[in-house]
């Protein structure tokens, strides 16, 4: 993002984007609980931003660890019932409320949901000096959020961790336990490059 400053904390429509992200589970049919972690660094700042723009939805802050792998763990220790538990990206802001109920109801009846979007484009996988098609009908864009039962969560964040844990459903995944993927959006994309401002300001203006 050719800035210092944590893309979370970056504005969109005037506000950081982590208050957007917070916001749409507040405002879901199921008002969960909210953990954010972060880095222990930022506590002060993310304190001192929701003072200066009056946010006051509940949540606990907690500290994030040297990679994403320690910050989960680190959130899941903060839960100490049993519970439905999504983890999503902070710079997700723009997912809707319905994806996240489908995710809690999802997780009801089968024990996990992973939001998930079929590839629009064609597929090449790279093998040595090679590369070879794929058929895109059998390929996922794997998003967040990623919804499990928090005695799943808390038996796979065990594990010791390896290269292939690039998300949560891999984590789980190590344990023999079957992912379900349901449909993600294609507005809920992770904010990364400059222009996915531009584009999540879009969206927001537009309201779609």
């Amino acid at each position: 993002m050719h800035s210092e400053l944590p893309k979370q904390f970056m504005l969109l429509g005037g506000r950081p984007i982590l208050m957007h992200t917070i916001e749409a589970f507040h405002h879901s049919e199921y008002h969960p609980e909210i953990i954010v972690v972060l880095n222990v660094d930022f506590h002060q700042y993310w304190e001192n931003l929701c003072v200066l723009y009056n946010f006051s939805i509940p949540h606990l802050v907690i500290k994030g660890g040297t990679q994403r792998f320690e910050s989960v763990k680190n959130g899941i220790k903060a839960i100490k019932s049993k519970a439905i538990v999504a983890i999503h990206d902070a710079v997700r802001p723009l997912l809707s409320s319905q994806l996240i109920d489908r995710s809690f109801q999802q997780t009801e009846l089968t024990g996990n949901a992973v939001a998930a979007l079929k590839s629009r484009d064609s597929i090449r996988q790279q093998i040595g000096q090679q590369t070879i098609a794929l058929n895109r009908d059998e390929i996922y864009l794997i998003q967040t959020p990623q919804t499990f039962t928090s005695e799943v969560l808390k038996k796979a964040y065990k594990q010791e961790f390896r290269n292939e844990f690039t998300d949560d459903a891999s984590v789980v995944e190590r344990l023999g336990i079957k992912i379900n993927l349901i449909e993600g959006e294609h507005r809920n994309f992770k904010i990364t490059f400059p222009a996915d401002i531009s584009l999540a300001e879009a969206y927001l203006n537009t309201g779609v």
